[in-house]
């Protein structure tokens, strides 16, 4: 049986439905993507060997080379409620619109009675804010670092524990991990400057916290460092 002979050619595929898709998936993640605000210190951690990475819901203390005391909440809900019973304690008022933005916030250095004008500055202006000492921490006169560090801790907390309760609820699995503490510091910070931070946690009776460190050879881990009573 002899067979058809075929059409000489190769085949065509249309392209266009392909090349609209690709355009509508880039669309959509530029409108929907929100863009991470710059940190208001940039620290260069020393490095180890470590290969721990960074929990995602964290408490974190920065320092930077001159002392100055950062700190940053990475839970949104724990961050404005902590902001809220700061600003209680301290009498210093935020209105509605300061409290999105200082969500949006990763961390803060100044004296909360300067936050206000520090959230309602722009991205540029908050690079040269003044004065950008970082958080005090004394811990008799102005111990505004240790509460920060135990109304975020304390908040963070419940909304961990508010929505696993939530996910067992629904029968489903939390994937999040509970917050966890950590202290990042430039490598050419004083020892006096991540002591008195130390100091800080062992008096809010947290004995339990990483230290950042640079993975050698690039890239961000976690030494993990255990204080017991």
């Amino acid at each position: 049986m002899s067979k058809k002979p075929s059409k000489g050619g190769a085949p065509s595929l249309d392209m266009t439905p392909m090349v609209d898709l690709a355009f509508l998936l880039v669309t959509f993640f530029m409108l929907t993507a929100s863009f991470r605000m710059a940190e208001p210190v940039t620290v260069d951690p020393p490095s180890s060997i470590g290969d721990v990475t960074l929990p995602d819901n964290h408490i974190m203390v920065t320092i930077d080379n001159n002392g100055r005391v950062f700190f940053g909440i990475s839970n949104t809900t724990a961050k404005i409620a902590a902001l809220e019973k700061m600003s209680t304690k301290y009498g210093v008022k935020f209105t509605p619109e300061q409290v999105k933005k200082f969500s949006g916030l990763p961390s803060i250095g100044v004296d909360i009675k300067d936050l206000p004008r520090y959230i309602d500055a722009t991205e540029n202006e908050r690079t040269n804010f003044q004065p950008q000492k970082g958080i005090p921490n004394d811990s008799l006169k102005n111990p505004q670092l240790k509460d920060w560090i135990a109304n975020g801790g304390t908040e963070a907390v419940r909304a961990y524990t508010e929505a696993k309760e939530k996910a067992e609820a629904a029968g489903q699995e939390l994937k999040a991990e509970k917050p966890r503490y950590a202290i990042k510091c430039d490598g050419k910070t004083k020892y006096i400057f991540v002591k008195d931070v130390v100091k800080t946690f062992t008096d809010l009776k947290i004995y339990q916290f990483n230290l950042i460190t640079s993975l050698e050879g690039g890239g961000t881990v976690l030494d993990q460092e255990e204080k017991k009573k």
